[in-house]
């Protein structure tokens, strides 16, 4: 049974009707009745509804207002095109094909503008049927300037919506959180009860699926990825800390509770930035700190300093949530302080920090630009089936066509099955409305005040109920709403019912041939393959990282992550770092489109803590259904090699390793490279890998030594966790481990 939609969507639907339909009133009815221009009138009435129903464009009023106002140039072109365009069926397919890749491939360089995508489309798609009439441009120009004068009136004055807490709102609230939870570390009390699921719990709330639309910031631009970055480390930072809380406390470790001192004093301070969006003093403290710490934790130099093997994970588990906490420090920066360089940091980790906006906008496009990014085949099957459908209207002459363009725009979906699932529920809905439809029109005749009484009520119906109940709600409700507007312009009879009804089946049609033919699985079969690929990018990065740590090279991954990854650098370690980088930015896409789809939820799987994944309700797993491997765990697999490979090769000594130790280090390299790479097949019953302890220490072993082969063996044991849990390995932990970077869900 279907999810009955909260009060709280309830209220917020019939707030964007009110909106939406005073709008279209103030546009359409002075257009109509005082100065008899139909044209005007039509384009003053499909304004609103692009851009507050088609197009629900998020965030708060002003917000809205502020979009709508920024793309009316866009969507006086796309009318110009469309009119010029016109003249005859294939050059307004050869600019709906265009049209609709540019603008929905174009929408992955940020949210604003992939809300208004549809409704720009509707402003080609309104312009390009017949009649050719460029003398009428004026008069659509001027009913698309009314129709979005209102709206933006109508979004700020009319029952406007509270705005949402902005993102970074929430990261200074995890980080108050994270601060008090140091702080009681460092008191070396017992943490408070719950403290561990309370930080857990804070870090879930991160994640971009539990955020509104409007306050996620995915865009290209700098302050979005630098905001990503920061909430993606603070939910590191909140996991690795909960997992500290866990541990037993190591008494006297001075070294480590001066570092868990500095980690509170940079979160209390983040925060303070954070709420009045303004960069902070920079993290140049905090990494004295830590450097401090490197050496303070193995004693004087010389020192044989015996430390028990839980004193050691602890003390490396307290280094990790200090490089969180500069990670988080450097992006809240970055986000409000602009185009700058960083010192003394991964530079590689802060890429964007000195690239110019438009070579960010370039690079997200450029990574996108392959048959493998669901963005791509999303513009691709978009761009087809509308200039598939605009070819058939043409074709056949139909009246009012752009209907039939329109049901595509409406019910495309990015799997055959629900495809499918919305054409069959967009049928009978318009069915039904016409069929009403038509009683008023044989009913009502020529009556032109009927319908200029009813065209409100049907408005307010209509755009409050159908974004709730589904495609034959709003199918049906539409066809009362085009059907009283359109009597009020030209003389009609019962027969625009049929028409609408004609186009609609038309258009089902066509969505639903190009839904079996266009990539017709979604992203299920995508969201595998790219998950592999990543395993398979990512497992000599795993290799390369502890060879580096313990005495090779550097691995570096400088330059851009949305790019290719695959030509370029400066050695092997070089491009694999940089190439498990693109592979994670595809597969992020394909994960956050899979967990849309029909599939995700038929296919279920459990998080390690019990609670679903993705943006559906939590799944339970029936008998005998197939489990789908941990998606969201392999990703925070792959963040956390990146993260090692950022941090783990930065020392300022030689670790001067004893044979032993560095054929150890040697061997678990192989064995965890060998163990990503059978992973990448998501074998039946899962990877059952776990690194081996380094050796025994001998009375000689450097502390530094000690120090850094912790370091390397908690990273690999984190590593090895989240493949377990990845691959479905039934010794998966039975809660998130340390150092989670990413969720994209």
């Amino acid at each position: 049974m279907a999810e009955r939609p909260s009060l709280a969507e309830t209220v917020g639907a019939g707030r964007r009707a009110a909106r939406v339909s005073a709008a279209a009133a103030a546009g359409f009815y002075p257009a109509a009745y005082l100065l008899d221009q139909p044209v005007t009138a039509v384009y003053a009435l499909f304004t609103p509804i692009a851009f507050g129903v088609l197009s629900p464009v998020p965030g708060p009023g002003r917000r809205r207002a502020a979009t709508v106002l920024r793309a009316w140039p866009a969507a006086a072109v796309l009318t110009v095109a469309g009119t010029a365009l016109a003249v005859d069926t294939w050059s307004a397919v050869a600019g709906m094909l265009v049209v609709g890749f540019v603008l929905t491939f174009g929408a992955v360089c940020g949210p604003r503008l992939a809300g208004t995508v549809p409704g720009l489309e509707l402003f080609y798609i309104l312009a390009c049927f017949p009649p050719f009439a460029p003398d009428t441009l004026p008069q659509r120009l001027a009913g698309v300037a009314l129709g979005g004068a209102a709206l933006v009136l109508c979004e700020v004055a009319v029952f406007p919506d509270p705005p949402d807490p902005p993102y970074r709102a929430r990261i200074a609230d995890t980080l108050g959180l994270a601060d008090r939870a140091a702080r009681s570390l460092v008191r070396g009390g017992p943490p408070g009860p719950g403290t561990a699921g309370r930080l857990r719990a804070a870090g879930r709330g991160l994640r971009f699926s539990q955020q509104p639309a409007g306050s996620r910031p995915t865009g290209a631009g700098r302050t979005d990825r630098a905001l990503a970055q920061a909430g993606s480390a603070t939910r590191r930072l909140v996991d690795q800390l909960a997992a500290l809380t866990e541990m037993r406390p190591v008494p006297g470790d001075l070294a480590s509770q001066e570092l868990l001192r500095g980690v509170a004093a940079a979160c209390a301070e983040t925060a303070d930035a954070l709420r009045r969006a303004r960069p902070g003093t920079g993290p140049e403290r905090i990494e004295e700190m830590i450097a401090q710490f490197r050496a303070s934790r193995d004693g004087p130099p010389g020192a044989r300093v015996p430390r028990a093997h839980r004193v050691l994970r602890w003390q490396s588990t307290v280094l990790t949530v200090a490089v969180s906490a500069v990670t988080v420090r450097t992006a809240v920066d970055l986000a409000y302080g602009g185009r700058r360089p960083v010192y003394g940091l991964p530079r590689e980790q802060f890429w964007y920090a000195r690239t110019s906006t438009v070579r960010l906008f370039l690079v997200r496009l450029d990574g996108n630009l392959t048959r493998r990014s669901v963005v791509f085949q999303n513009a691709m099957r978009s761009a087809c089936g509308l200039a598939l459908a605009r070819l058939v209207a043409g074709s056949l002459d139909l009246s009012h066509g752009f209907w039939v363009l329109l049901t595509v725009l409406t019910l495309g979906r990015t799997t055959a099955v629900a495809a499918w699932s919305a054409v069959r529920a967009a049928v009978v809905g318009t069915l039904a409305g016409a069929l009403v439809a038509g009683l008023l029109l044989i009913g009502a005749g020529g009556a032109t005040g009927v319908y200029a009484c009813l065209l409100v009520p049907m408005m307010l119906i209509a755009f409050a109920v159908g974004p709730l109940e589904g495609p034959a709600w709003a199918q049906g409700l539409f066809t009362l709403v085009v059907s009283t507007a359109f009597a009020q312009i030209a003389p009609v009879t019962w027969r625009l019912a049929e028409m609408r009804v004609v186009d609609v089946l038309t258009g089902s049609a066509v969505g639903l041939l190009c839904g079996v033919l266009a990539w017709p699985f979604g992203a299920r079969a995508e969201t595998r393959r790219s998950m592999a690929a990543l395993l398979r990018a990512a497992a000599p990065v795993v290799r390369a990282t502890t060879v580096a740590a313990t005495g090779g090279g550097p691995v570096d991954g400088g330059g851009p992550v949305d790019g290719d990854g695959s030509a370029g650098g400066r050695d092997p370690a070089d491009r694999a770092v940089r190439l498990t980088l693109h592979r994670l930015r595809m597969a992020e896409g394909s994960y956050a489109q899979y967990r849309t789809e029909p599939s995700a939820r038929a296919h279920p799987h459990r998080h390690p803590d019990g609670q679903g994944r993705g943006l559906g309700r939590p799944d339970e797993d029936g008998p005998g259904r197939a489990r789908e491997p941990d998606y969201l765990a392999t990703l925070n697999f792959a963040s956390r090699v990146m993260v090692g490979a950022y941090w783990l090769p930065r020392t300022d000594r030689s670790p001067d390793l004893p044979p032993a130790a560095l054929r150890w280090a040697r061997e678990a390299a192989e064995e965890a490279e060998a163990a990503v790479l059978r992973a990448a097949d998501f074998p039946p019953g899962g990877i059952p890998f776990r690194p081996k302890p380094p050796p025994a220490p001998t009375p000689d072993t450097p502390p530094h030594v000690l120090s850094l082969l912790a370091d390397v063996e908690v990273w690999l044991g984190a590593l090895a966790s989240d493949l377990r849990t990845g691959t479905g390995h039934p010794d998966s932990p039975g809660a998130m481990t340390v150092g989670a970077e990413k969720d994209t869900s």
